[in-house]
C-alpha cells in the first residue's frame, strides 16, 4: 500500500495502518486521490477484518477526510470488522469531541491499548458464547 501514502504491518489478525507524510498532508486538506475508504475495502475483500488507523502526526483532519474515515468505520463493521483510531494528536482529539466522533469511534492513546481493545472484545464475546453453550448443557 506504500503508493497510498500507508504503510501496512500486522500484529496478529490486527492490521495497522500508518500513514507516511503524504497522507497526512491529505487527511488534513481532503486531496487523496485513493481514498482510505477504497484502502480499507481491498483489506476487507482480503479477509483482515481488524483496522487500526494510527494517526500520529496528523494535525488536522478535513471535514471530507473525517466523512471518510465514519464512511470507512461503517463499512467495517458491516463487513463483520473493527476500526479503531490511535495516536490522535490533541487537536484531532478535540475535533473528534467537537463532531461527537468520540462515540463512533474507539479512540486509544497508543497501539498497545488499541491492539489490546481487540483482543479483550474477541475474549468476551467468546466468554459468552461459552456461557450460552454452557446454559443450553443444563
Amino acid at each position: 500500500m506504500n503508493e497510498l501514502g500507508i504503510k501496512e504491518r500486522h500484529v496478529g489478525n490486527v492490521t495497522i495502518l500508518d500513514p507516511d507524510a503524504l497522507m497526512r498532508v491529505k487527511l488534513r486538506f481532503g486531496g487523496s486521490s485513493v481514498t482510505i475508504p477504497s484502502a480499507v475495502a481491498a483489506l476487507l475483500r482480503a479477509g483482515q477484518k481488524n483496522i487500526l488507523l494510527n494517526l500520529e502526526g496528523v494535525k488536522a483532519i478535513s471535514a471530507k477526510a473525517l466523512g471518510e474515515l465514519v464512511s470507512t468505520h461503517l463499512v467495517i463493521k458491516q463487513g463483520g470488522g473493527e476500526f479503531r483510531l490511535f495516536n490522535l494528536t490533541p487537536t484531532v482529539h478535540q475535533m473528534m469531541q467537537v463532531t461527537n466522533l468520540l462515540v463512533v469511534f474507539g479512540l486509544y492513546e497508543n497501539e498497545k491499548d488499541a491492539i489490546a481493545s481487540l483482543s479483550n472484545e474477541r475474549l468476551s464475546g467468546e466468554r459468552a458464547a461459552l456461557v450460552i453453550a454452557h446454559k443450553g448443557e443444563r
